[in-house]
């Protein structure tokens, strides 16, 4: 019998959102998702095997370009709470950062004709401004959510449309990246074009969004001027937002370092890299399916349930990729398959649970600053793609492992590294993510408590929605 505190309930008309805006807000998604996959499955191929870098060297720019971040995602987050204008809060930066987002994302397929120790600062840099790029338009795009509807139910479905156009767009970008590069004589010119036509690509969908959706807030719960580090302070005491940031940070670590060493793995183990955009398709591919599937089952058995069974089946493929043998890739693909059950999980429970923080957060400080809370979010997703290649960077180089070698070349010791960071490593933070959930306390029944407290303190002030 389900736990009562995890029955539905009635989503209130006042928070049902139309078809329309689903869609127009997952749109969005597809263009970050559609650079993330980009850089997740190739950036760390393309720095080594084709602009000549160093495993370490390749990682090492992508952990100082993260620095960066350190600092510019919580203010990106600070300053769209703190935006005022006719477009709204978070609408705003879609419109304004859409073309460098896309300019600067074609900017880091480029191999110049120059010396290697220049082409190192030449990829830190506009590696860098590319980042910047990114948290310009995807932190208000993310702190979009919460404005668009209170409801528990309906802020999963909002977000299972969201990553049903990420996968989407990962899909898209995944598969036709590959076959663009492989349409030409060198792959220093297929990255180009490949990276130029996405690059053209994601500047779209954030002005779908933009031109889509209309933000609402709550004009008497603006927050009162503040510097940062007091409203970092404020977000370090929230331990729900703490165990929601873990849990996400396990999972998205869990992704990436699969997706940085996935070309390795198919390339050098399994000696076939003609079906990476095979094993994409079959991962992406179901993830979109069962993110309608999970989705659904939330309502059941709450966010918690759904998240924790999904990382079982996740943690269960994972240690089975590191038995696959080289010809056994009928059982590799359908491993994919099963992969995508359970990565659907670590997509959508993390970034539903999120909005819910922002209540619990407004019950306790009286401020609506989502800004902020995303900003980290978003800092935390891109510190674990850097740290996932860093990882595996390190791996690689010292197990031997050389660019310069076939196919059926590489040591022992590498081909081991590539299977250990195929299976065992991903599934110990999938451990960790499990842990931390356990102990996260918004349950639904809890949540419920806070919307209705803070639903009495609105009507008590007589508050206005814009």
């Amino acid at each position: 019998m389900p736990d009562p505190s995890v029955l539905p309930n009635p989503t209130p008309a006042s928070e049902l959102l139309p078809l329309r805006t689903k869609v127009a807000y997952g749109i969005g998604d597809a263009a970050p998702a559609m650079a993330a996959i980009s850089k997740s499955f190739f950036q760390l191929f393309f720095l080594t095997s084709v602009a000549g870098l160093s495993p370490i060297a390749a990682g090492t720019i992508l952990l100082l370009a993260r620095a960066v971040d350190g600092i510019t995602d919580p203010l990106m987050g600070w300053l769209s709470d703190r935006t005022r204008s006719r477009f709204g809060r978070r609408r705003f930066w879609l419109l304004v950062g859409a073309v460098p987002f896309g300019v600067l994302f074609a900017a880091q397929w480029v191999t110049l004709p120059i010396d290697p120790s220049l082409r190192w600062w030449y990829f830190l840099t506009v590696i860098t401004l590319f980042s910047l790029a990114f948290t310009l338009v995807h932190i208000p795009y993310t702190a979009l959510t919460p404005e668009l509807t209170r409801d528990y139910n309906e802020r999963t479905s909002l977000n299972a449309y969201r990553f049903t156009f990420s996968i989407l767009g990962s899909l898209t970008a995944g598969v036709s990246f590959p076959i663009i590069v492989g349409q030409f004589a060198t792959p220093q010119q297929g990255y180009l074009v490949a990276g130029l036509v996405v690059g053209v690509v994601i500047m779209f969908p954030m002005l779908v969004t933009f031109a889509g959706v209309r933000e609402r807030h709550d004009l008497a719960h603006d927050a009162p001027p503040q510097v940062l580090p007091e409203l970092l302070r404020g977000v370090a005491g929230n331990r729900p937002y703490l165990y929601v940031v873990g849990i996400y940070l396990c999972s998205w670590m869990a992704i990436q370092i699969t997706s940085a060493v996935l070309p390795f793995y198919i390339t050098f183990w399994l000696q076939r890299p003609d079906l990476f955009s095979v094993m994409i398709l079959a991962v992406q591919g179901t993830a979109l399916i069962f993110l309608f599937v999970w989705s659904w089952l939330s309502k059941r058995i709450g966010k918690k349930g759904v998240y924790l069974l999904g990382m079982l089946i996740w943690i269960g493929v994972q240690g089975a990729l590191f038995f696959v043998a080289p010809d056994q890739i009928g059982l590799a693909i359908g491993l994919a398959v099963l992969a995508g059950v359970g990565v659907a999980t670590g997509y959508l429970m993390p970034w539903s649970m999120l909005p819910d923080v922002m209540e619990y957060d407004e019950l306790q400080s009286g401020q609506r600053r989502e800004g902020i809370f995303y900003g980290l979010m978003i800092f935390v997703q891109k510190f674990g793609i850097a740290l996932g290649i860093f990882l595996v960077g390190v791996f690689l180089e010292t197990q031997g492992f050389n660019g310069d070698l076939l196919p059926g070349q590489q040591p022992d010791s590498a081909l081991f590294a590539i299977r250990a960071m195929v299976g065992p490593v991903p599934s110990l933070f999938l451990m960790g993510g499990i842990l931390l959930t356990i102990g996260y306390p918004l349950t639904r029944r809890k949540h419920a408590e806070i919307t209705a407290q803070l639903a009495a303190r609105r009507a008590a002030r007589g508050v206005s929605v814009a």
